[in-house]
């Protein structure tokens, strides 16, 4: 069962060189101190895997319990496991989502100790919504579908800075009739089909953002978080 969980999750490393491996509560303690955090370090510990969940589940309740209500209530029901995951020497968090439909969905949350590795938007960080910065600085530096990397929120390396890209669907809506600047505006949120959830930080009061497609017209004014977790539960189902 654990060889057939490896073999799968190996299939989408991105890279042959890299092989997944799953720590164990006896193991933790040789992880160097500083590349996870101190409190993974407690939760990856308990060998009961109903406490583990219950400890990361307030994680994520104590830093956007409002704002990811309805993805916290799915995982509080479906989530069977969670589980200390190594990529290489890249660590992160794996989720286990059994579903309604009975299919077990693996999730990665990244390592909110990573290396920022995007330096476009590390310049700009500090313009990005306060709740946005905490989300990655404390529960996950991405969260999302593990074998599709997509359908949440995108690692910060592989956020998508709008001004990187030639976007067709300019040429059809004008560019006098763009409601956002691509010099400040990041998508924080993939379907992995070429939509994603952009905050311009330049208009992001109030977690103000745009759904932002490859080919449809953009949809503006919406809530960052309204729109991130209505998304995840979708793609859960």
């Amino acid at each position: 069962m654990l060889q057939d969980k490896l073999d799968f999750l190996n299939k989408y490393t991105l890279s042959k060189k890299l092989s997944v491996s799953l720590i164990g509560p006896n193991d933790i303690d040789n992880i160097q101190k500083d590349l996870i955090p101190d409190e993974w370090r407690g939760i990856f510990k308990e060998k009961d895997k109903s406490i583990r969940i219950s400890e990361i589940l307030n994680v994520w309740k104590r830093y956007v319990s409002s704002e990811m209500s309805n993805t916290i209530s799915f995982l509080n029901e479906f989530l069977i496991d969670v589980e200390l995951m190594a990529i290489g020497n890249r660590y992160s968090m794996l989720y286990s989502v059994k579903n309604s439909r009975g299919k077990i969905l693996y999730y990665e949350g990244r390592n909110p100790k990573e290396y920022f590795n995007n330096e476009q938007l590390q310049e700009d960080w500090s313009n990005i919504p306060d709740k946005i910065r905490s989300f990655y600085e404390n529960v996950h530096n991405g969260f999302y579908y593990y074998p599709s990397k997509s359908m949440g929120l995108e690692s910060l390396e592989d956020v998508t800075y709008l001004d990187d890209y030639e976007w067709e669907i300019v040429d059809e809506i004008g560019e006098h009739n763009l409601r956002i600047d691509f010099t400040s505006s990041y998508g924080f949120f993939s379907n992995g089909m070429g939509t994603y959830v952009v905050v311009d930080y330049k208009n992001s009061l109030n977690d103000n953002a745009t759904l932002w497609s490859s080919k449809e017209e953009p949809e503006y004014n919406l809530n960052f978080w309204d729109v991130v977790d209505e998304w995840m539960v979708i793609g859960f189902e």
